[in-house]
Formats: C-alpha cells, structure tokens, sequence
C-alpha cells in the first residue's frame, strides 16, 4: 500500500473521469443499461477505495471533502451490494461526484 496521496488523488479524479464519460448520455440510457450500472458502481468502489486510503493522509488539511460519507458509502457497496439501489447511485453520480470533482482538483494542484 502507498503512503504517496497524490496517487489516491490522480486515482480518484481518473474515476471520476470515466464515470462523467460513461454516465453522459443521461439517466435514461444508465437506468435501461445493467453493463454500463455494473461497470460505474466498480468505478464508485474504486473511487471510494482510494478515498478511504486517502483520509487519514490529508483530511486534516482538506476538511471540506465528505470523507465520512464517501467511506460510509464505500461500505455500502461491499458490505450491502444486494441493497443497491440504481436511482441512489443516479443521483451519487448526477450531484455527488460532480461536487466532489473540483476538490479533488485543488488536491491535484496542491500535492
């Protein structure tokens, strides 16, 4: 395991780079694609994964960041994957990661 935060960071904004291209086309085309839902809950895992990593390395410094929440979603996708919920991970994908974007931004320019 690295102890190096700006791996977890570039980790986290590629996921959120590829859910925002995967997820462009709308809430429709998501909700009516089960390949394209299974593959953006992975990336939000993924993401998640490296936030956890990530807090107790820089949350001191970046109080702004949902680390509570992002980490408690995290559990929620390994530990209650059968109770996923698709229009929840619409809406954590429509507003939740795009809010989460610009911070993990600043952390790529200050790290």
């Amino acid at each position: 395991m690295t102890r190096d935060p700006r791996v977890y960071v570039e980790h986290v904004a590629a996921a959120i780079a590829l859910i925002e291209r995967w997820t462009s086309s709308g809430r429709e085309s998501f909700l009516r694609d089960e390949l394209l839902q299974s593959a953006v809950i992975r990336k939000l895992h993924e993401l998640a994964e490296s936030i956890q990593r990530l807090e107790p390395l820089v949350s001191a410094r970046y109080p702004d960041v949902p680390w509570r929440d992002v980490v408690a979603f995290r559990h929620v996708i390994v530990h209650d994957y059968l109770g996923l919920n698709v229009d929840r991970i619409w809406l954590i994908v429509s507003q939740h990661v795009p809010a989460l974007k610009p911070q993990i931004e600043r952390m790529l320019n200050e790290l």
